[in-house]
């Protein structure tokens, strides 16, 4: 149903922006959450935390002439209560039904959607190379990306296409220019903003490995091979080839002070190899994978940051609140990293979550053999990222 189908409830519910739902949960307080979409899009990907209860109960149950008690048992009386649905239409019917009945409620701006649009900036504080680095969090799909400015330059890696503005209006904040885009590989999980970067008049750059599979749009852009660096100010961000997660995936080593490591190595767990060959593939992936982290990563100073692409519910951020960790740190608390090279193997091939959703959609999207307008971008990435290997966390077992 669209959100004017609904009928109007008697009782005025006030709104509540995701901004402020994510402000109260950082800040520890308790949130309680009544879900109101579909079973299925509730236990794919829902609003989760420590301090979070959440509970799921479909509108289309609010629908009914005579509401059936036993639906809303579970509903607490006793404190506030935040509605949501995917686009904000749904929650705000169910949200004045339950005002109606005497419940403390109000609903979620946009719902889901507008969850999706939160997108923060968090200094990396134990950087320390050349200039000032930056670190981007969207806590609805867990995807991290990397901002480092320097002598009136820029460069941002794994940008999204959905928030391509927001790189230019940082940039002009910080007094920058943005001289670079750079992509670590074809990613499976949200739309590239690289290409639209580029278009604006940015550099975008695409690692060079990953052409073969298939990019319509490589001789546009500048491709980075291994040992390749770019300059921001005084910065410098040298290529360093690690596949395995995909044949082309690709770590910028910013300043020789962090890693930013693609879908390679998180701080929790390592790649999943199952998203370009498929199951078939993913034991020759897995191998490669292996030898990228021996020989390319791990062969690094240990107080190295490790900076993914990623973050999962199970990943614990540092003390400056980014997701990020030295090199020392994650092979102390990871055994997949000092494991021999079977033992690896048959250990991130024995939990792999579901794989991202709409992923052949997004791969094809980000080869640039599919087209697609900003709102089906941004349709296509909704939901949890699910590149890692395990469902729970590799580190500190």
């Amino acid at each position: 149903m669209n959100a004017e189908d609904f009928p109007t409830p008697d009782a005025d519910v006030e709104s509540v922006t995701p901004e402020t739902l994510k402000s109260r949960i950082d800040d520890g307080e308790s949130v309680t959450i009544l879900d109101a979409r579909m079973s299925g899009d509730y236990e794919e990907w829902h609003i989760d935390g420590e301090n979070v209860e959440s509970i799921n109960v479909p509108y289309f149950h609010f629908l009914e002439d005579e509401l059936d008690a036993d639906i809303i048992a579970d509903v607490p009386d006793d404190r506030e209560v935040t509605v949501l649905c995917a686009k904000g239409g749904a929650s705000e019917y169910v949200a004045g039904t339950l005002a109606e009945r005497g419940y403390d409620v109000h609903h979620l701006e946009d719902g889901m959607n507008g969850w999706a649009r939160i997108y923060e900036t968090v200094e990396v504080t134990d950087y320390d190379g050349a200039g000032t680095l930056l670190q981007y969090q969207r806590p609805s799909s867990g995807c991290l990306g990397y901002l480092v400015y320097d002598g009136g330059e820029a460069a941002v890696i794994d940008p999204l296409r959905a928030f391509a503005d927001r790189y230019f209006d940082d940039a002009d904040e910080l007094g920058v220019d943005l001289k670079y885009a750079l992509d670590t590989h074809i990613h499976a999980d949200h739309i590239s903003g690289v290409r639209e970067l580029d278009a604006a008049g940015v550099e975008g750059v695409i690692p060079a490995a990953a052409v073969d599979r298939g990019v319509t749009y490589a001789d546009d852009l500048t491709t980075a091979e291994d040992g390749d660096t770019f300059e921001v100010g005084n910065v410098t961000i040298e290529t360093v080839a690690t596949p395995g997660h995909t044949t082309g995936m690709t770590s910028y080593l910013i300043d020789e002070s962090l890693l930013a490591t693609g879908d390679g190595l998180f701080i929790e767990s390592v790649a999943r190899p199952d998203l370009e060959e498929g199951d078939e593939g993913a034991p020759d992936a897995a191998r490669m994978l292996y030898e990228s982290l021996q020989e390319r990563v791990l062969t690094l100073p240990d107080d190295t940051l490790i900076g993914g692409a990623h973050f999962s519910d199970a990943a614990e951020p540092a003390n400056d609140g980014t997701y990020t960790a030295p090199i020392g740190q994650l092979v102390e608390e990871m055994d997949a990293l000092t494991m021999d090279e079977d033992d690896f193997v048959e250990t991130i091939l024995a939990d792999m979550p579901p794989r991202p959703a709409n992923y052949e959609d997004i791969i094809a999207t980000n080869l640039g053999q599919n087209t697609v307008d900003d709102e089906e971008a941004f349709t296509l990435e909704l939901g949890p990222n699910n590149c890692a290997a395990s469902q729970e966390s590799l580190a500190g077992d």
